[in-house]
C-alpha cells in the first residue's frame, strides 16, 4: 500500500486557505508551477478535480469540499510536529551517544564529562567505549572521537589535533638487554603488541628523514586494549609503542623512556566524526564544542610539551 501523499495534502490545503495558487505559493516559498503540479498530482491520483479552475475565479468541486477539513488538519499537525521537533532541538536537553576508543575515552574522555554535565543539567550522555570501528550511523550515535589515519567516507570529520606515538621501554629493560639503533634490530627484542593496529603483525616507522622500515614483531605479550599491555611494559618485559595520552607520565618521571627518537610509526589523529546531515541538534553542538576545545589543547597532544623533556604544566592543566 502506498502512503498517502502528504506533502500534497497540505499545499491542497495551503491553496484552500489563501484561495490562490499564487499566494499558497508565496507562503510556502516553493513555485507556483510546484503548487499546481502537486495540485494535479492528488487528482489523478484520486480520480477527481479538486478545484473548478478559471481565469477569475478559483472554487472547490465536491471532491474538494469534501477533503479540505481533513487537509487542514494535515497541514496543521505537520506545521506542530514540525515547530515541536525544532523546540526540542533547540532546547540544551535530552541525550547524546558518544562513542571513543576505550583507553582514550577512560583517560581523557570520561574524566572530563562531570564538567560538561554540571554546566548542562538537563543533558545526558550515553558513553559508548571500543576500540573496534564502530558504525556511528547504524549503531545510532551522535559523535564519535577517532584516532586514525581516516580513509574517505560519508561521516564528517573534525581534526583535533596529532596522537604522537613512540616505541618506549623502561631504563631497566634497556640496560639488561641493550638499545636499538635501527627499527630493524627490534627482531632481537621483546616486543610487546596491540591487535588493533593497522597492521599488528608488522610495526612500521618513518625516520626524520623519510626513510622507511618495517619489523615483524615477537614477543610476550599482544593485546586488544593498550592497558593491557602497560603492566608488562612498566614490568620491564619488553619495548611496546605506545601512544603519549597514555605514558605522559611515564615519561615525564623517568619510569618509561623513547627508543629509537629518530624513528616513529606513521601519524595518526584525533578526530571527532559526526554522522552526515544538517542542522545539529544543540545538545550535540554543544558536546562538540566543549570536546574540541578541551582536547585539542590537552598537554600531551603538544609535540613540544613537558612529555618531550620540557617542564611538566601545572597540575591544573592535566
Amino acid at each position: 500500500m502506498k502512503l498517502p501523499d502528504f506533502e500534497a495534502w497540505a499545499v491542497f490545503a495551503k491553496v484552500v486557505e489563501t484561495g490562490s495558487f499564487g499566494r499558497a505559493a508565496a507562503d510556502l516559498g516553493i513555485a507556483k508551477g510546484t503548487v499546481s503540479k502537486a495540485v494535479t498530482r492528488l487528482e489523478a491520483r484520486i480520480g477527481a478535480r479538486l478545484f473548478h479552475r478559471t481565469s477569475r475565479k478559483l472554487a472547490l468541486t465536491e471532491a474538494g469540499a469534501s477533503a479540505r477539513d481533513a487537509a487542514a488538519r494535515i497541514l496543521a499537525e505537520g506545521e506542530a510536529a514540525e515547530a515541536l521537533a525544532q523546540d526540542a532541538a533547540a532546547q540544551m536537553r535530552g541525550r547524546v551517544r558518544l562513542a571513543a576508543p576505550m583507553s582514550f575515552g577512560v583517560l581523557h574522555v570520561a574524566p572530563r564529562l562531570p564538567d560538561f554535565l554540571s554546566r548542562h543539567p538537563g543533558l545526558s550522555i550515553d558513553l559508548h567505549l571500543s576500540d573496534d570501528l564502530v558504525d556511528l550511523v547504524g549503531g545510532g550515535f551522535d559523535l564519535g572521537l577517532r584516532i586514525a589515519a581516516l580513509t574517505a567516507s560519508s561521516l564528517r570529520a573534525r581534526r583535533l589535533c596529532t596522537v604522537h606515538r613512540s616505541l618506549v621501554a623502561t631504563p631497566a629493560y634497556l640496560a639488561r638487554c641493550g638499545r636499538p639503533a635501527h627499527p630493524h634490530d627490534l627482531s632481537d627484542h621483546a616486543c610487546l603488541g596491540y591487535a588493533y593496529l593497522p597492521t599488528p603483525d608488522r610495526w612500521r616507522f618513518v625516520a626524520s628523514d623519510g626513510r622507511e622500515a618495517a619489523v615483524v614483531p615477537n614477543g610476550p605479550l599482544r593485546a586488544n586494549n593498550a592497558d593491557a599491555l602497560a603492566p608488562a611494559l612498566r614490568a620491564g618485559l619488553g619495548l611496546a609503542v605506545q601512544p603519549d595520552f597514555m605514558i605522559w607520565e611515564d615519561l615525564r618521571d623517568g619510569r618509561l623512556e623513547r627508543v629509537l627518537p629518530d624513528w616513529s610509526p606513521p601519524r595518526i589523529d584525533l578526530h571527532l566524526v559526526t554522522p552526515p546531515g544538517d542542522p545539529r541538534p544543540a545538545r550535540v553542538t554543544a558536546l562538540i564544542g566543549f570536546l574540541a576545545k578541551a582536547l585539542s589543547n590537552a598537554p600531551w597532544s603538544d609535540p613540544g610539551g613537558y612529555a618531550r623533556g620540557a617542564a611538566a604544566p601545572p597540575a591544573s592543566a592535566v
